[in-house]
């Protein structure tokens, strides 16, 4: 083979190289054609996260180009971190795992908790169903029904423990608002604190807006009880004579503050992948869940067990995550003190 033959061949060759990934390439709809996408919810089956992960493997296979078949896995364990550290190191990274964890990973991460092996920011977030409302109730017998009354009369309000919400806000709010709210633990769960709060063993009681509307709607229409605060961001359209936390900080302190302590609320329940999913593809799981979200059998389903819809969309979503998990290191040293005050 002479010189400019050899030449030939070797362009030849170096073109085949070149193109051959192009040739290989498939789209979203070769790709996931015959393919299983499972939907990990990191909690035992019954409550929200399992209701609305499964609720997600119903509707976004049939959106997702190539049809593929969509399930759902419970994965417990550590209050959902087994799945979060599995999705983030172990799970496949080509858009077939999906899952639901914990709404407060972010801020788990951000007060460095014990078990946390992931970034949550590095995930790729695909969408939220819902909000998580929490909303405090107190009894309109109890000299604290308003917050100015709070901070001069003790409160006593319910508590389900250390690191839980109806124990971390009620000492945020103390510590912002100069409140006087007294922790009271021992309770199993919410509802045991508000059979607490219908006793008069205690004047408070944390709950979601969404369990409130559907169990305890005539506390508030009999004016036995009032809404405090909701612990969002800004306020719902459901509540909107409720003050959201963050709208009531008077300095830019107090603001980053509340803003950390509610994104977990915001984060509510929320569908991740693992990290390192090609963008083309994320952007394909994205408007799949955005295209469910959508979807009339959804809507009627949810319509039916008059639940709590919120959706927001992945891109919204991991900014709310990357502003939680990186939060100031001021804000992240003052809510540890503040836990850290038993």
């Amino acid at each position: 083979m002479n010189k400019t033959n050899r030449l030939m061949a070797v362009i030849g060759a170096l073109s085949v190289g070149l193109t051959a990934p192009a040739a290989l390439a498939q789209s979203a709809e070769e790709f996931f054609k015959g393919k299983t996408v499972t939907v990990y919810i990191g909690f035992s089956p019954g409550g929200t996260y399992d209701l609305f992960g499964r609720m997600v493997s119903r509707y976004i296979g049939k959106h997702i180009p190539g049809a593929p078949t969509a399930v759902a896995s419970n994965m417990p364990g550590a209050g959902s971190l087994t799945a979060a550290n599995w999705l983030y190191r172990v799970a496949p990274k080509d858009g077939t795992a999906m899952g639901i964890v914990s709404q407060t990973m972010a801020i788990d991460e951000a007060l460095k908790a014990k078990g946390v092996q992931f970034k949550s920011a590095e995930f790729n977030w695909i969408g939220r169903v819902t909000s998580n409302i929490e909303v405090h109730v107190l009894s309109t017998k109890s000299k604290g029904a308003t917050l100015e009354g709070a901070k001069t009369a003790e409160v006593p309000v319910a508590s389900t423990g250390p690191g839980s919400p109806s124990d971390t806000y009620p000492r945020i709010l103390n510590d912002v608002f100069g409140t006087k709210f007294k922790v009271i633990r021992g309770f199993p769960g919410s509802t045991d604190g508000l059979l607490a709060l219908e006793r008069g063993e205690v004047d408070g009681a944390l709950t979601s807006w969404n369990t409130m509307k559907s169990t305890r709607m005539d506390w508030l229409t009999d004016k036995k009880a009032v809404l405090l605060v909701q612990y969002v961001s800004t306020r719902s359209p459901d509540l909107k004579d409720v003050p959201a936390l963050v709208e009531m900080a008077t300095n830019e302190a107090d603001r980053k503050l509340l803003s950390f302590a509610v994104s977990s609320a915001e984060l509510g329940r929320a569908i991740l992948a693992p990290p390192g999913i090609p963008a083309d593809r994320v952007a394909v799981l994205r408007k799949a869940f955005d295209a469910a979200m959508k979807d009339p059998e959804l809507l009627a389903e949810v319509a039916k067990a008059k639940l709590d819809f919120e959706p927001m969309g992945g891109a919204e979503l991991s900014k709310l995550v990357a502003e939680a998990a990186n939060a100031d290191p001021s804000v992240v040293d003052r809510m540890q003190k503040i836990l850290a005050e038993q």
